[in-house]
């Protein structure tokens, strides 16, 4: 059931279920003449060919409202990969270019940049959204940039709209927005949020007290969802990790730059499906474990900066903390289950939580030993002031791979 209740700092944006797509189609083309918007679609090379990218070009044909798109290929260190994307862009015309964050002129960019002092060394997701917000830049025209990730299987335009309409819309004056849905197929998905960040920010508040920032996390009702929509200034503003802890920084960044009353989040209104990250238990370093780690060590390094001080107790009385959160909620979301007719595994839902609590610990002994943690890549004002002309050199990249190369 639709619901329109308010909790937390930040705006909540519902589906009431009361207009359809054709009409928020029509507010939107009004509303970019004045605002024109941009899309951002970092891509791999695999994703690329998998189903949901071309049903995702199908539907962006008739998504007039978008300015630009730019799609962001990474790990497609083969120009034919290259290739078949622009193909594969061809429906959309010129609006839609390809930046190949492997070909040679963007790599030699990333060196001549980190040559001069730049963290940039590390590929991946964060770096790709990075650049394609260098990229943006150079058209003072665009106003906003909305993104989503490209494996999303059953993508349609109602999606898009309802992400990029806070920010287009000439009556709101948001900075920021976050999309939430629910993850649900036959069962309950959404690991990551349900049984580590959600339990683990209740236990932080247990052991550190009241504190703005988790409160501010806490209001998001999917905070590592991949879609948002930003501000060009705002992104201009913006630090961005580049490892998984890359939403949760982006909503760090986000609390530091502007105010939460110009942040709000959109239910997208619909379940969302795309490709699941393995558990990963026998290997920290990949899947679900690797990216819990990233988190809690983002999350714990955003604190540290606003003055918390952190001792080896309190990681301690954190995993303890978060282990009784947990396993209430596991409790919880078994009763949700049963009631909508779900598969629960248990013992699965126990495992994932046991190491979550193995990863937080882990995090906590990696913030001890270096508090700083990994360098984020630098925003773009800091870039703009070392290097004026990177966004339009980036622009002329795309154009002169696209010639050498389509």
């Amino acid at each position: 059931m639709p619901d329109f209740s308010q909790n937390g700092t930040i705006t909540t944006l519902h589906d009431l279920s009361q207009v359809e797509l054709p009409t928020l189609e029509e507010t939107l083309r009004k509303a970019t003449q004045k605002c024109p918007l941009a899309l951002v679609l970092p891509v791999t090379a695999s994703d690329m060919r998998a189903q949901p990218f071309d049903e995702i070009v199908g539907q962006l044909v008739d998504a007039d409202y978008i300015h630009t798109i730019i799609v962001t290929l990474g790990l497609a260190p083969d120009v034919a990969d290259y290739r078949e994307t622009v193909s594969k862009l061809e429906p959309l015309g010129p609006r839609a270019q390809v930046l190949w964050t492997d070909g040679p002129r963007v790599s030699g960019m990333y060196k001549r940049l980190i040559d001069d002092g730049f963290c940039l060394e590390t590929p991946g997701k964060g770096r790709s959204v990075w650049t394609a917000f260098g990229y943006l830049l150079a058209d003072r025209n665009l106003k906003a940039f909305a993104l989503h990730d490209c494996d999303i299987v059953d993508y349609d335009r109602l999606l898009l709209t309802r992400l990029c309409l806070p920010m287009a819309h000439s009556s709101l004056d948001f900075d920021f927005c976050k999309a939430f849905y629910a993850r649900v197929t036959d069962r309950m998905h959404g690991r990551a949020v349900r049984l580590l960040v959600a339990p683990l920010l209740k236990s932080l508040m247990i052991v550190l007290g009241a504190d703005e920032f988790l409160q501010y996390l806490n209001a998001f009702r999917y905070p590592l969802s991949g879609e948002f929509a930003v501000t060009a200034s705002l992104a201009r503003s913006n630090r961005i990790p580049s490892d998984w802890g890359l939403e949760v920084g982006t909503l760090a960044e986000v609390f530091r730059n502007t105010s939460q009353k110009r942040v709000c989040q959109v239910d997208l209104c619909r379940f969302y499906e795309h490709k699941h990250q393995s558990l990963s238990l026998d290997d920290p370093n990949k899947g679900l474990m690797k990216m819990a780690k990233d988190i809690c060590a983002s999350i714990f390094r955003t604190l540290a900066s606003r003055g918390t001080v952190f001792q080896a107790e309190h990681f301690a009385t954190l995993r303890a903390a978060y282990l009784r959160s947990a396993q209430d909620a596991i409790r919880q979301y078994h009763a949700d289950a049963v009631v909508n007719g779900l598969q629960f595994n248990r013992h699965d839902e126990e495992q994932a939580v046991d190491g979550f609590s193995r990863q937080i610990g882990m995090a906590g002994e990696s913030f001890l030993e270096n508090p700083a943690g990994g360098v984020a890549i630098p925003n773009w004002s800091r870039v703009l002031a070392a290097s004026p002309d990177c966004p339009e050199s980036l622009r002329e990249m795309v154009a002169q791979d696209r010639d050498e190369h389509a």
